[in-house]
């Protein structure tokens, strides 16, 4: 009888060592009981506007049949926008291109593996010169490439803005000319009263283009855009303020744009 309560004992001390151990828990996921940061009146604003922020994965019609193998190269950004040329480059748009490819299931090889020649690459296949481009894909890994992909951003601008406001102070001064107490607290109260709204519509396109690997002939391209909004409306009244921007952020629509063109990609041309 104590060899049975013995064995039970230690079964159950097992099992909960194997749960705690984590494995086969699901993958974790942290909200915003995640930060430390006390929980305030504008918590709840600020998670919902990085809830529209933070990643989405896609799911990949075909993603079950795996792609041709390819590279993904350096694309263009023709846009004189210093806002979104300041925070990305060619490469930050071939890395978020990568991921989303290689979830889509196309075998991606490192352009890594290029080293120093991946300007050349890159160059031949801009130039369309398969001779140069056949010299560097006889090397390693690259033998088995089959495509060469890029993704150009070929727009990049504000086709709206509007703005509109409050100021109190003229309105303050003028209930002050009345004179008296209650007019010069009238006044000081009006003349503090200041608002702001102001918003922003942007529209960014993507171009992704396919080219053969061994003839760098173009195989496909398509081109998608995507709209963008940023806001911010502030409030001051007696010294206490308010304020709160919105929308979302340059990386997320980049990456938007990169997931909409794979979609494109995967059930197309698969």
């Amino acid at each position: 009888m104590r060899n049975t309560l013995a064995n039970i004992v230690l079964g159950l001390a097992a099992v909960a060592l194997f749960a705690q151990s984590g494995v086969g828990h699901a993958q974790p996921r942290w909200g915003a009981e995640s930060s430390s940061a006390p929980s305030t009146s504008t918590s709840q604003k600020t998670n919902e506007a990085a809830d529209r922020a933070v990643y989405k994965p896609v799911e990949y019609s075909n993603a079950s049949k795996a792609g041709p193998p390819l590279i993904v190269i350096p694309g263009e950004i023709k846009s004189n926008n210093a806002t979104f040329t300041q925070k990305f480059g060619t490469n930050n748009i071939a890395d978020f291109a990568e991921i989303e490819l290689s979830k889509a299931n196309f075998p991606v090889l490192e352009r890594t593996n290029l080293g120093p020649l991946l300007n050349e690459f890159t160059l031949a296949y801009n130039l369309g010169d398969p001779d140069a481009a056949r010299k560097m894909l006889g090397r390693g890994k690259l033998k088995t490439t089959k495509w060469v992909v890029k993704f150009d951003i070929l727009k990049t601008e504000q086709v709206a803005s509007a703005q509109k406001g409050f100021d109190g102070a003229s309105v303050g001064r003028i209930i002050g000319l009345f004179g008296g107490t209650g007019a010069a607290v009238g006044g000081t109260a009006v003349g503090s009263v200041k608002s702001e709204d102001t918003s922003g519509v942007w529209i960014i396109g993507m171009r992704y283009k396919i080219m053969n690997a061994e003839t760098t002939e173009q195989v496909a391209q398509g081109y998608t855009e995507e709209k963008m909004e940023v806001g911010t409306t502030s409030t001051s009244v007696l010294g206490s303020s308010s304020a709160q921007q919105g929308g979302v952020s340059l990386d997320t629509m980049v990456q938007r744009l990169i997931q909409k063109t794979v979609w494109e990609i995967d059930s197309k041309y698969k």
